[in-house]
C-alpha cells in the first residue's frame, strides 16, 4: 500500500481551482482558500521530518447562506484528493452530561469511512485473482471431482495390470472442465441454478444497544466485533444463478485475499493525516454563556468538547487510537444571527481561515443550469432520455428558469442552488409522469411554457412560499 496521499493531493491551486470550476460556480475565493489547503498537505509530506509534525492544517470557516455551495465544495475537494471525508452536523452533538452523540463520534465515524475507501481499493487491486479463484470453485460445483468407486480401489487379490474403470479419464475431466470454462464465460450456463456454500459473517449473538451518555453507544468499540473472533465462522447454503454465484464467490474470495491488518493500519494512517472532517450549521452551536442556562450552556459545551479535537487528541477507536492534530477541519454556516465571533476565543484561533461565499444572482443560476458537467439541465435530459423522450431546454427558457428561482429565493427563504430544484421540479411534473407513455417524442421547452407552468405560483406569495 502507498505510504504517500495519492492522486488529487498532487496537483497545483490552480488545478485544483480549475477542478472545482468544473462542478461549482462562482465562489473563488472559497475555492482558493481549500486547494491552497490541500496543497499544503502535499508541502507538508516533503519538508524534513523533524518539522513535519509541526505543522498543523489551516483549518477554514466558510460564512454564507444555504445552497450556495459550501458542502458540495469540500466533497469535490475531498474526491479529488482521494481522501477520507466525513460531513457532519454541529448541531446533531451535545457535550458531555447531555444525552446524545459526543463529538469524538466523529473521528470514529471518520475512521470508518477511511476504512470502507481502503478496503474497496484493496478488493479493486484483488479482483482479478478473486475473479480467478471463484471461477475455479464455480466449476467444481459444475464438474464435481468423481469419487473413487469400490472397484477403482487397489486390491491385493487384483491382478497386476490395466484394469476397465467408468470413470472418466483425467485429460477427458480437464477437457469437460475447459469446455465448461468457455461456456461459462460467454454465459450459456447463466440459466443454471447451483446450490453455493457460503461464509456467514454473522454471528449467533442477540443484538445489544446501548443508551447513554458520551458516546458509550460504542460499547467498547464495538463489542460484537471483539467477541466474533471467538466464534467459529459458519457456512450456509443457497440456490443461486450461475452469475450471481459467480458474482458472490468472486466477493468471498476477495475478501480472504485482502489483508484486513493492512487495511486498518492504512486507513488509520490516511484518517490521520489527509482525513477531512466537514463541520456544517457550526452557528447553531454558537454563542457564550452570559448567566443562562440550558441549551446555551450546551452550545459552549460542545464548542469546549471541539477544541481538543480540532487542536489534536487522541481518540480511542475500535482499530486503535487515532491522532487528530492533522485532520483537516472545514466549518460552515450561515450566521445569520451569531457572528464567527460569537464562537468561543479558544475554538476561533484553531479556525484561521476564513471566507465569505456570496449569495447567487440571477446569472449564477443559469451558469448552474448549463455549465458544470454535472448541470442540472444535462441531469433532466439524461433521466427523460431513458425513457425515450428527448428532452430540450431551449436558452431563452433556462433563463426565465434562472429569473423565476431568483425571484423566488428573493420574495420567500433564500434557499440557494436548491430552489432550481424546486422550479425544474414543478416546470418538468407533467412530463416525468407521462413521459413512460411517450416514447420516441421530442419535447421542447420554451418560455412561454415555463411561464405557463410556473408564472402564477411565483406571482403568489403565498402559493411560491409552499409549492416552490
Amino acid at each position: 500500500m502507498t505510504q504517500e496521499p495519492t492522486g488529487g493531493v498532487s496537483f497545483t491551486p490552480r488545478e485544483i481551482v480549475s477542478e472545482l470550476d468544473r462542478y461549482i460556480v462562482g465562489q473563488a475565493a472559497a475555492k482558493r482558500a481549500v486547494a491552497i489547503a490541500l496543497r499544503n498537505r502535499w508541502r507538508r509530506q516533503r519538508v524534513p521530518e523533524e518539522l513535519r509534525d509541526e505543522i498543523a492544517p489551516k483549518n477554514i470557516i466558510m460564512i454564507g447562506p444555504t445552497g450556495v455551495g459550501k458542502t458540495e465544495i469540500a466533497r469535490r475537494l475531498a474526491k479529488l484528493a482521494q481522501a477520507p471525508f466525513l460531513k457532519v452536523e454541529a448541531s446533531k452533538y451535545t457535550e458531555v452530561g447531555y444525552v446524545g452523540r459526543d463529538v469524538e463520534s466523529m473521528i470514529r465515524d471518520l475512521v470508518e469511512v477511511a476504512v470502507k475507501l481502503v478496503r474497496e481499493e484493496e478488493t479493486e487491486r484483488v479482483q482479478r485473482k478473486a475473479q480467478e479463484l471463484a471461477e475455479e470453485r464455480l466449476l467444481d460445483l459444475l464438474v464435481p471431482p468423481r469419487p473413487r468407486s469400490f472397484e477403482d480401489r487397489p486390491s491385493q487379490a487384483a491382478p497386476a495390470g490395466p484394469v476397465a474403470s467408468a470413470a472418466p479419464s483425467e485429460p477427458d475431466g480437464q477437457a469437460t472442465r475447459e469446455k465448461l470454462r468457455r461456456m461459462l464465460r460467454d454465459g450459456a450456463l447463466d440459466s443454471r441454478e447451483l446450490e453455493v456454500s457460503l461464509t456467514d459473517r454473522g454471528m449467533s449473538l442477540p443484538m445489544m444497544q446501548v443508551f447513554s451518555t458520551s458516546g458509550v453507544e460504542e460499547m467498547n468499540m464495538n463489542l460484537q466485533d471483539m467477541l466474533g473472533n471467538l466464534f467459529p465462522k459458519k457456512s450456509r447454503k443457497r440456490k443461486l444463478r450461475v452469475p450471481e454465484a459467480l458474482q458472490v464467490l468472486t466477493a468471498e474470495e476477495a475478501s480472504k485475499l485482502v489483508d484486513n491488518e493492512g487495511v486498518v493500519r492504512e486507513a488509520v494512517r490516511r484518517a490521520e493525516q489527509s482525513g477531512i472532517i466537514f463541520i456544517d450549521e457550526i452557528d447553531k452551536i454558537a454563542g457564550r454563556e452570559q448567566g443562562q442556562h440550558g441549551p446555551d450552556v450546551s452550545r459552549q459545551g460542545v464548542q469546549r468538547d471541539l477544541l481538543p479535537i480540532v487542536e489534536g487528541s487522541a481518540v480511542a477507536t475500535k482499530y486503535g487510537v487515532v491522532h487528530t492534530q492533522h485532520v483537516l477541519f472545514i466549518a460552515a454556516g450561515a450566521f445569520n444571527v451569531a457572528k464567527p465571533a460569537d464562537l468561543i476565543p479558544e475554538l476561533q484561533g484553531r479556525f484561521p481561515i476564513r471566507v465569505e461565499l456570496s449569495s447567487l444572482t440571477r446569472d449564477d443560476f443559469l451558469r448552474i443550469l448549463t455549465e458544470p458537467r454535472n448541470a442540472l439541465a444535462k441531469q433532466y435530459e439524461a433521466l427523460l432520455a431513458t425513457e425515450g423522450v428527448t428532452l430540450t431546454l431551449e436558452p431563452a427558457a433556462l433563463a426565465r428558469l434562472a429569473e423565476l428561482a431568483e425571484a423566488v429565493n428573493r420574495k420567500a427563504e433564500n434557499i440557494g442552488a436548491r430552489r432550481l430544484h424546486t422550479v425544474l421540479e414543478k416546470l418538468l411534473e407533467e412530463l416525468s409522469f407521462k413521459a413512460p407513455e411517450m416514447g420516441g417524442q421530442r419535447v421542447v421547452i420554451t418560455p412561454a411554457e415555463v411561464d405557463r407552468a410556473l408564472g402564477d405560483i411565483v406571482q403568489d406569495q403565498d402559493l411560491s412560499r409552499y409549492i416552490l
